[in-house]
């Protein structure tokens, strides 16, 4: 299949960028998080090209933090190949609305309907969109990893998520939420114009219900909200590009 066969069954990716990255501050304070630089580049570019590539062609930034910064580079982006055959929607946030509360505002006043995707601006992950089933699930990415202490994790039966467990102490592997998602926009009706989150207000009640699967993705995951995987990205980065000369 074609990409831009692929493009046209993908619903918009609505894009989580308004938090105030507090713990990349120390190294990163000048633009928002997702705008970080990686060997010259914004790391915001790099996810935005590894989208594409996967077809996204409908993009909708949720903004708060340095909004203007960060609305800006879109401006500036949508100028270039990068995004110049893209559909782009930037949305502030009037106050801090949680990831929930971002997702709910958006779908309000752009009358969104039916499935949308949605993902952290802050992590880098090779595959998934182009992965979630196209039927009538709620879906959840997933991805294994040694040392999951930071991150919780998934209890599964087979495919279908039953709980999430909170972070344990000490070094534990498993199955995390890879911070991308598949979901019905009706999941964030009712819920209210404050703040709340995917997280802890959305996804436990799918799970709940029984109204949740997993997609069980392979490659790399780099979760840059910490300085330690902020330079692990950009070491790994500048690694890829000296193994192309």
């Amino acid at each position: 299949m074609s990409l831009d066969n692929l493009s046209k069954q993908l619903p918009p990716l609505l894009v989580l960028a308004g938090g105030l990255g507090t713990r990349l501050q120390s190294m990163v304070n000048e633009v928002p998080k997702p705008l970080a630089p990686v060997c010259g580049k914004p790391f915001m570019t790099y996810l935005i090209e590894n989208w594409i590539a996967q077809g996204v062609r409908s993009f909708i930034f949720l903004l708060h933090h340095k909004a203007a910064i960060f609305e800006q580079y879109i401006a500036s982006a949508a100028m270039t190949e990068l995004l110049s055959h893209c559909s782009v929607t930037c949305v502030r946030e009037p106050k801090l609305l949680g990831t929930g509360g971002a997702v709910a505002n958006a779908i309000r006043l752009l009358k969104l309907n039916g499935d949308v995707l949605i993902t952290n601006a802050d992590t880098w992950l090779d595959r998934g969109f182009d992965q979630f089933p196209q039927d009538d699930r709620n879906y959840i990415g997933g991805v294994n990893i040694q040392d999951a202490s930071r991150f919780g994790t998934l209890a599964l039966i087979g495919e279908r998520v039953t709980a999430f467990r909170e972070k344990q102490g000490g070094q534990v592997s498993g199955w995390i939420n890879a911070g991308i998602y598949r979901l019905k926009t009706e999941t964030f009706l009712g819920k209210g114009d404050g703040q709340f989150s995917i997280e802890h207000d959305v996804l436990p009640q799918l799970a709940a219900r029984g109204e949740l699967s997993c997609v069980k993705l392979d490659g790399d995951f780099i979760d840059i909200g910490v300085p330690q995987d902020y330079l692990r990205f950009c070491n790994w980065i500048a690694l890829e590009r000296l193994c192309k000369l």
